[in-house]
This record gives C-alpha cells, sequence and structure tokens, in this order.
C-alpha cells in the first residue's frame, strides 16, 4: 500500500484484519488520533488519509492475506506507510509472558500515549484495566470495555496494575491480554470463565464483522 523508504520509525500500529476487513476500524481512528509522536498529537490529515487508504486500498491489499495484519509506521519526519502482512497467534501466552507484553507496551504509551496491549484482570467485583488515566484507550480496550458494561461489570482503571503484579505476582485473577493485534488472551496458566467469555466475544466480532456483504 506504500512503495517507498520510511526513516527510524517513531510509531507502529498492528491492526488484526477478518476476510479483508479491518473490524474495529472506527475505534482504531478513534485511537490513532489520540496518538502522539514527539510531543505532538498526529495531524488530522495523516489520520484522514489512513481513513482513505483503508476504504479505497485495502481490498487489494489484502488478496493474500485476508485474515492478517494491517500495519501502519510513522516515521520521525512524519512520513508513513500502510501495509498487510500474515498474522501469527502468539506462541507464549502465560500470565508472566502476557505481564512482559504489557509492560512494554505501557513504556510505548508514555511517549505515544496509547498503549496497543493491555493487561486486564478479571476479579470478583469486575474488571481491573491496567492502564494510567493519561493515556486514550487503544481500539481493542474499548471494546473491551464496551462489552464489560453491557454484561453489568464495572471496569477500574489502575495503573499500579503492572508494577504490583510484577511484584508480587497473580492471587485469585483471571488474566487476560487485550491487544489490536491479537485480541482478548486469556493466559494459559490464569484464565478462566470471564476471561474466556471476552476472548469468544472478540472472535464472533472478527466473524460477523469480516463477513463481505
Amino acid at each position: 500500500m506504500g512503495e517507498f523508504k520510511l526513516g527510524r520509525p517513531a510509531l507502529v500500529c498492528r491492526w488484526r484484519l477478518a476476510n479483508g476487513v479491518l473490524p474495529l476500524e472506527n475505534r482504531h481512528l478513534r485511537a490513532l488520533a489520540a496518538r502522539e509522536v514527539g510531543g505532538k498529537r498526529l495531524p488530522t490529515a495523516l489520520v484522514a488519509w489512513v481513513k482513505q487508504r483503508i476504504e479505497w486500498g485495502l481490498d487489494e491489499a489484502t488478496l493474500e492475506c485476508p485474515d492478517g495484519v494491517l500495519m501502519l509506521v510513522i516515521d520521525e519526519s512524519g512520513a508513513s506507510a500502510l501495509s498487510v502482512g500474515p498474522y501469527r497467534q502468539l506462541s507464549r501466552t502465560s500470565a508472566n509472558d502476557l505481564l512482559l507484553r504489557a509492560q512494554g507496551s505501557y513504556r510505548e504509551a508514555q511517549s505515544t500515549k496509547v498503549a496497543p496491549e493491555e493487561l486486564w484482570l478479571a476479579q470478583r467485583d469486575g474488571l481491573v484495566w491496567g492502564s494510567s488515566s493519561e493515556f486514550a484507550a487503544s481500539g481493542a480496550s474499548t471494546l473491551v470495555s464496551d462489552l464489560a458494561r453491557t454484561m453489568g461489570m464495572p471496569v477500574y482503571r489502575d495503573e499500579a496494575l503492572l508494577r504490583e503484579a510484577e511484584r508480587r505476582g497473580f492471587v485469585g485473577d483471571e488474566v487476560f491480554l487485550v491487544s489490536d493485534e491479537h485480541g482478548v488472551v486469556p493466559a494459559s496458566d490464569r484464565g478462566g470463565e470471564r476471561a474466556v467469555k471476552f476472548a469468544q466475544s472478540y472472535r464472533k466480532l472478527l466473524k460477523r464483522r469480516g463477513r463481505r456483504g
């Protein structure tokens, strides 16, 4: 979808496709508009360009990887490119593996203001979302948050979650990762009924939104 060389990447977004369609398109674009590069919000014109490229160029670009990943790369000068590649499922999904991914994403969000992967806990009284109130929500996290509310589950943001999980571990909680690329990923060693339910809801969304009308 773009044939030129980029400089050093300042921002990389990876969004899951389904049957050549971007199921969470509007959510991803809202989160993209909240991102920053070099301390400044992305230009409105850039977000509009991405939206236009998705609307007009996605069909041809996804012929070889209809269930792949749409990748947006923006370099330090503001130049950008979109490309499509194959999706690769996570091979390691223990609670500690998911924690490490969320920690890396949190560090990214300190400069971009949006974390593409976040750790969530399902506890007795609701869901704990490991995110800072200073960050805007990713497309996938807005979906899970909205699903939780339709199920009557309260959602609490806790920016200390990652730090506490590293220090004390997980005790009595269902752990899952919410990712723009991988969707909802229950921990292989600490999943549970609610984590699996969110993962199933995400997969149903991919199938429904991925149908071409």
